[in-house]
C-alpha cells in the first residue's frame, strides 16, 4: 500500500510538473507564432515535447531546470520587442493625437474627422482644433457591440455649448492591411492609439458603416470632473505618442484605460469583472452611480439606442442632434 500510494504521489506530482511546462509551453508557441521564426517555433516546441515525456516517463522534475533556462531565454527575447509609433499604419489611425492645455483653451492635433462611406470608402480629413473647457456641457459613455453580447467597444463623448462634440476612444492601432484578433491582442500584435474624433467620424463608422448595436448613456458628472477627465485623456494622449505602449485585450484596453483615468477622479470606484466583460458596462456604471437611471439598466438601454436613429438621419445631417432624440 505505501509502495503504491507512494507511486501515485509520484506520478501526480510529474503529471503537475508536465501540465506547467505545456501551459508554459502553450504561451511560448504563440509568441513565437507571431513574432518568431518558423524555425525557432519548431525547435521550442520539440523541447517543450522532451521534456514532458522524459517528466512522464522517467518521473523525474529535473529536465524542468533545463526548461527553466529555455524559458528565461524566451522572456528576454519577448521582453525586448518594443512598441513602435513608427510603421505603415492603416488610415484611420495614422497620426497620433496630441494635445496643450492653456487655462481654458485646449488645442488639440490630429482630431479625425473622416467622412465613411464604407469601410474601404471613405475620405480622410484630420483637423486641429481648440475647445473651451469653460463651455464643457456634458459628458457621455457610448458602448458599440459587433458581436458577442459580453463584449463591447467602450468611447467617451464630451458636448460643449457651441454644439460640437469630442469623442476619445482607446483602439489598437493597426498596420495597412492588418486585421483583428482578440488572441494577437495578447501577444503584442497591436500597439495601442488613444483616438479623439468628431461623432459623425467614429460613432456614425459603427451605427451606419460596421452596423453595429450602439448605446449612449448620459454620464452623471460635475464640470470639475469633466474637464479633469478632459486633462487626463490629453496626457494620455501625450504620453502615448512620447513612449507608444502594446495594447492588451484584458490589462490596456478601451475600458481599461477609461478606468485607470476614472480612478485618479474618484479613487472609491471599484474594480469589477465587468470592465472586462464590456458588454456589461451599462450595468457597471448604473451600479457605481455614473449613469442616471432611476427606472433601471433596461429603461437606459432602451432610451440610449441610437442605431436605428444614426441610420435614419444619415452622416451628412446633424448628426449629433439625432442620435440624442431620445435620450436627453
Amino acid at each position: 500500500m505505501t509502495g503504491a500510494y507512494r507511486a501515485g504521489m509520484e506520478f501526480l506530482a510529474a503529471a503537475f510538473v508536465a501540465a506547467i511546462v505545456f501551459v508554459s509551453g502553450a504561451w511560448g508557441a504563440m509568441a513565437l507564432w507571431y513574432h518568431g521564426p518558423r524555425l525557432v517555433l519548431c525547435a521550442y516546441l520539440a523541447a517543450a515535447a522532451a521534456c514532458i515525456g522524459a517528466i512522464i516517463l522517467f518521473g523525474t522534475a529535473w529536465p524542468l531546470v533545463a526548461w527553466a533556462l529555455v524559458l528565461v531565454a524566451l522572456l528576454g527575447w519577448w521582453w525586448r520587442i518594443a512598441p513602435s509609433n513608427d510603421r505603415d499604419w492603416a488610415d484611420d489611425v495614422a497620426r497620433t493625437l496630441t494635445g496643450r492645455i492653456d487655462g481654458d483653451t485646449v488645442q488639440l492635433a490630429n482630431v479625425r474627422d473622416f467622412h465613411w462611406i464604407s469601410e474601404e470608402n471613405y475620405q480622410v480629413r484630420w483637423t486641429d482644433p481648440s475647445y473651451d473647457l469653460s463651455r464643457l456641457q456634458r459628458a457621455d459613455a457610448v458602448v458599440s457591440y459587433w458581436g458577442l453580447r459580453s463584449i463591447a467597444h467602450a468611447m467617451v463623448s464630451f458636448a460643449f455649448d457651441d454644439g460640437r462634440h469630442l469623442v476619445f476612444s482607446v483602439e489598437i492601432r493597426k498596420k495597412r492591411g492588418q486585421a483583428f484578433s482578440a488572441i494577437g491582442g495578447f501577444f503584442k500584435q497591436y500597439e495601442m492609439i488613444l483616438i479623439a474624433a468628431t461623432e459623425p467620424d467614429i460613432i456614425g463608422v459603427r451605427t451606419n458603416v460596421r452596423m453595429e448595436d450602439t448605446y449612449l448613456l448620459p454620464l452623471n458628472a460635475q464640470a470639475d470632473t469633466l474637464r479633469s477627465l478632459i486633462v487626463s485623456y490629453v496626457d494620455a494622449a501625450n504620453r502615448l505618442a512620447a513612449r507608444p505602449e502594446w495594447y492588451n485585450t484584458i490589462t490596456s484596453n478601451c475600458t481599461t484605460l477609461v478606468y485607470r483615468m476614472a480612478r485618479r477622479l474618484n479613487p472609491g470606484l471599484p474594480m469589477d469583472i465587468r470592465l472586462l466583460a464590456t458588454g456589461y458596462l451599462p450595468e457597471y456604471l448604473h451600479d457605481a452611480g455614473a449613469v442616471d437611471a432611476p427606472d433601471g439598466v433596461e429603461k437606459l438601454r432602451q432610451r440610449g439606442a441610437i442605431s436605428e436613429r444614426a441610420r435614419s438621419a444619415g452622416l451628412d445631417g446633424d448628426f449629433s442632434a439625432a442620435i440624442r432624440a431620445a435620450v436627453d
